[in-house]
């Protein structure tokens, strides 16, 4: 059978996300930080955009400030998912109504026509100038301001410039670089070293102990044999078992230890329990030890049941993660995207706008799609029709930014208003009142395609009268009563934690025995579900929770 090239037409129907689409997608799911870095880089690239030179909205100004004033209209719900069929039906791209041609966009008019109000917006501003920004707007300065400001100027000029001020006037070539001035935790391979040059050892013994430190996990442990660390580092085997003692008596305590027994022994030579029922336990009955069995360990000890508790908890106060210290990530701090606070009866959503500047188009390039026939073109490497083109590109490119910014903004505030109308009692009473609560019923109440409400309720935490959470910790699957109605998953979660926090230490409840409290309290939940909650929280299991007083 021969193998052969053919052609063939075929007609189909596909959906084409446009770029500026995918931009206002991907803007839906940024947090407000990333949103900021994303701006500052437009501000960059794009020379149209500018920064707009506004006075700051007062606090009592920013809290009455809702999306409802910014202005009503047909294009005010913006739904990525929607308008994505939208424009495979129109054919069109959603920067198209901004103009037929290059030089052809009127501002003026457009703001008759933009149905989302952008020269409205409290987010971003379109060309022009501010109101209230006129010649007669300002106030002269009084004759207190004016002697203050000569004695200012006298004082500089007495005095001499010291200090910062003194480098920073000298230029930017004399002060440190940032890396110089950077901070950061050692981790615990630098640590280790670092003891390395205050001990006795020779340099064949430095070499094997950088082998036996690079073999340190991040627990602290010894992951490698002595074995296969003398045949990396070329050397004998009593050698390097005499540098793993030398590099077991740094600090931390318990550092290259091969497993949990050698670490906690180590740590106890270190503070001089050499013998006595704690050290017999963990050499001798360390399995029974972690599963806490009191019981068992009097038999094999022949000690009291007193005394196998207070040696555990002396076992207890030691590091089984010597590394613990030096190991993970600096913490990540969480900055709210939306703030809601209680005002009276009602609940008021502020979105959080720190750090992210109000844009609007430069009226230098708006002069530019302006210009006449006998005007000479703006950069003579380009003829007039390319600059224009080249401008009318990157004005298209702000004002769908502007808009997409606009639309999150209100899209945002949306679906924060949903969450309070369905989860008002979690707002006023706290986690117990939580309810059950999907994608769909918020999408369905402000009228949007369930993936818009998913990502926007990503990686974004709201401050709120109970605390901050993330905004996909408000929706939770529901679990059933036997009579009345469903409740939250994460209620449930926080009877379980209150059940456990109040049980005798001497006799914790079994699982079992808390789904029966909790049947007892008309929640139809499962052992099971009881199992995976309290594993989802982090609590142990009721052998692991049992203490001796």
């Amino acid at each position: 059978m021969a193998i052969e090239l053919k052609q063939q037409l075929k007609i189909s129907q596909q959906l084409v996300m446009t770029p500026q689409l995918q931009q206002a997608i991907k803007l839906l799911q940024l947090n407000q930080l990333e949103l900021v870095n994303l701006v500052q880089q437009e501000l960059q690239e794009n020379p149209v955009l500018e920064e707009a030179d506004v006075e700051e909205e007062t606090q009592a100004e920013r809290e009455d400030a809702t999306p409802e004033d910014f202005g009503e209209g047909a294009g005010d719900d913006f739904d990525p998912a929607e308008a994505a069929s939208f424009e495979a039906d129109r054919g069109g791209e959603p920067g198209d109504d901004y103009g037929d041609g290059p030089g052809e966009i009127d501002f003026g008019e457009r703001a008759q026509d933009d149905p989302i109000g952008l020269a409205e917006t409290a987010a971003t501003e379109v060309p022009g100038e501010s109101a209230g920004e006129g010649p007669g707007d300002e106030q002269a300065p009084s004759d207190a301001d004016k002697i203050a400001d000569v004695e200012w100027e006298a004082y500089l000029d007495s005095n001499p410039l010291t200090g910062l001020e003194s480098r920073v006037a000298s230029g930017d070539d004399d002060r440190p670089s940032l890396e110089a001035t950077y901070a950061r935790r050692p981790s615990l391979a630098e640590h280790l070293e670092w003891q390395l040059q205050v001990t006795d050892l020779g340099a064949a013994e430095l070499e094997i102990a950088r082998w036996i430190i690079g073999n340190i996990d991040e627990r602290g442990y010894l992951c490698s044999t002595v074995e296969e660390i003398a045949r990396q580092a070329r050397a004998a085997v009593p050698d390097v078992e005499r540098v793993l003692a030398a590099v077991q008596a740094l600090d931390p305590t318990g550092v290259a230890a091969r497993d949990l027994r050698e670490c906690l022994l180590l740590q106890m030579d270190a503070l001089g329990l050499r013998d006595g029922l704690p050290r017999r336990l963990v050499d001798e009955h360390l399995d029974l030890l972690q599963k806490r069995d009191f019981r068992g360990l009097t038999r094999v000890t022949g000690a009291t049941i007193q005394e196998v508790a207070e040696a555990a908890r002396v076992i207890g106060g030691l590091e089984p993660r010597p590394g613990r210290g030096f190991g993970g990530e600096d913490p990540v701090y969480i900055t709210p995207d939306i703030y809601v606070y209680k005002i009276g009866d009602d609940f008021h959503v502020l979105l959080n706008e720190d750090g992210l500047p109000k844009l609007r188009i430069s009226s230098m390039y708006r002069d530019v799609l302006s210009q006449g026939k006998d005007s000479p073109p703006a950069n003579p490497a380009l003829g007039e029709r390319d600059t224009k083109n080249y401008v009318h590109d990157k004005v298209r490119s702000a004002m769908w930014l502007i808009k997409s910014i606009h639309q999150r903004q209100r899209t945002i505030y949306k679906v924060m208003q949903s969450i309070i109308r369905h989860q008002r009692d979690f707002f006023e009473m706290g986690v117990d009142h939580l309810k059950p609560l999907n994608l769909r019923d918020v999408a369905d109440d402000i009228e949007m395609h369930e993936s818009t409400v998913s990502r926007v309720t990503t990686n974004k935490y709201v401050h709120t009268p109970q605390g901050i959470f993330e905004l996909k910790y408000f929706f939770n699957s529901s679990i059933s009563r036997f009579d009345g109605e469903a409740m939250a998953s994460e209620s449930v979660k926080e009877k379980i934690r209150k059940i456990i926090e109040s049980e005798d230490p001497a006799r914790p409840m079994s699982d079992q025995r808390i789904a029966e409290m909790l049947k007892a309290a008309n929640i139809d939940i499962a052992r099971r579900t009881v199992t995976k909650y309290r594993e989802a929280m982090n609590i142990l299991s009721s052998t692991k929770r049992r203490q001796v007083v």
